[in-house]
């Protein structure tokens, strides 16, 4: 039986609609509101931030790459903690960025809403968004900033075993539920070696497993006193703002538009040396006490009882709860809003959707911003410093589109001319 389709009335037309509200769709919203471009913005307002990191954790990215960008450069962290009266700290937390992201969407998004998009389909030339309450719309563009949430990475060895004993490191907020229990980390990168220190604080019994070697990367807030040294001295050659990657490479990094002219196994190459698993030297001393196993293979993990027994390379060991801290891995099959017909038509690479110098995918009219940026643009879409390049590039390519759209009706008005009779009509 087929199900009549919600009339779409003019009043609920937008010109782009942006599904995410994380840095990367409140800086696109930012963007395009000062283009004035009309816009609709759904999702909670830096809700992955808020309900799926650890209470105590601190941000590894540098003060300088961590602003949301808005285009005039307004709405920076320094803005947020002088007019809330506080001292900037060394390392900032995840609750300070949660109050940022919020009182930067109340300037920028003060009608963000907050009901779920269940579904995008092609329609009439543009979109159609259903939303969980059955009310439906029109947009003639979209702009995916959903972010990582439910691209989990979750190796096939975990595979079958409940969530109250093998979880990813995104669904955990608090670690005092562990206190007291043996727990398995997987995983040698930044949130693997905070969960663990964070973990062990709370007075859990913590081991970190990782199939390779444990690096650690130069902590932010001492790099950016090596940072005044050197622009006192020669200026701003050797450390870029936003600190992603190893110099050189960190300050191709910070231009994404060129490393979109890369080939794309050469792109491939680059996002995996820039994009490896490493941890920030602030998180050592807190470490020191808990083992490592580096160089681990997993050959299988099974249910034991009321335990998890972890069949390693070197040993069998048995865990209360196995925390997978195995990063994310982007695919449009994912994203399940798409109707299926729509994430056909997408072009991709390795799950991602391969976008133009707009952002824009293979389906005009729908881009893609954040992480879902990285395959075509490179590291700094991967994180907050790249949300200002993201959101004026799809804010441009918008702006284009309307100019050619107008071009073209007065094209179609010129070869079309409205007979003389009906000109007196209208007149």
């Amino acid at each position: 039986m087929n199900m009549a389709v919600k009339p779409i009335q003019s009043r609920d037309n937008c010109e782009v609609a942006i599904i995410g509200a994380g840095p990367y769709g409140l800086a696109t919203a930012a963007h395009l509101r000062a283009a004035n471009v009309p816009i609709r913005i759904f999702g909670e307002a830096v809700s992955f931030w808020q309900q799926h990191m650890p209470v105590g954790m601190k941000l590894r990215s540098p003060w300088e790459g961590t602003h949301i960008a808005d285009p005039a450069n307004r709405l920076t962290l320094d803005t947020y903690y002088s007019e809330a009266g506080m001292d900037v700290p060394k390392l900032l937390p995840v609750e300070n960025f949660v109050g940022y992201g919020k009182w930067f969407q109340q300037r920028v998004a003060p009608d963000l809403d907050t009901r779920k998009v269940k579904r995008v389909e092609a329609y009439d030339g543009g979109f159609r968004l259903m939303l969980e309450d059955g009310d439906a719309f029109f947009a003639k563009r979209v702009v995916m900033a959903t972010g990582l949430l439910g691209h989990e990475f979750r190796p096939a060895q975990f595979d079958g075993l409940p969530r109250e004993l093998v979880s990813h490191s995104c669904e955990h907020t608090d670690s005092e539920r562990y206190r007291g229990k043996r727990v398995a980390v997987i995983g040698r990168g930044q949130s693997a070696c905070e969960s663990a220190a964070l973990l062990h604080e709370t007075g859990a019994d913590v081991e970190i497993i990782c199939r390779g070697r444990l690096e650690w990367n130069a902590d932010p807030a001492n790099r950016s006193l090596l940072r005044k040294a050197v622009r006192a001295m020669i200026g701003n050659m050797l450390i870029p703002p936003s600190q992603v990657g190893p110099f050189p490479h960190n300050w191709v990094n910070e231009a994404p538009g060129i490393i979109q002219r890369f080939g794309q196994a050469r792109r491939d190459r680059w996002n995996q040396l820039n994009l490896r698993a490493t941890a920030i030297t602030w998180l050592r001393p807190r470490m020191k006490d808990i083992p490592i196993d580096q160089g681990r293979t997993i050959f299988a993990a099974s249910k034991a009882g009321n335990q998890v027994s972890l069949t390693l390379d070197n040993a069998t060991k048995k865990f209360d709860h196995v925390m997978l801290a195995t990063g994310y891995r982007i695919d449009v099959d994912k994203m399940a809003m798409l109707e299926p017909q729509l994430r056909e038509k997408i072009k991709r690479h390795d799950g991602l959707p391969v976008l133009n110098g707009g952002l824009e995918s293979s389906v005009p009219g729908l881009h893609f911003v954040g992480a879902s940026a990285v395959g075509s643009f490179g590291p700094l879409l991967r994180f907050i410093a790249g949300s200002g390049f993201a959101a004026s590039r799809v804010t441009r390519a918008t702006l284009r589109a309307g100019a050619r759209r107008s071009a073209d009706h007065r094209q179609d008005a010129f070869t079309n001319p409205v007979p003389l009779s009906l000109a007196a009509e209208r007149e």
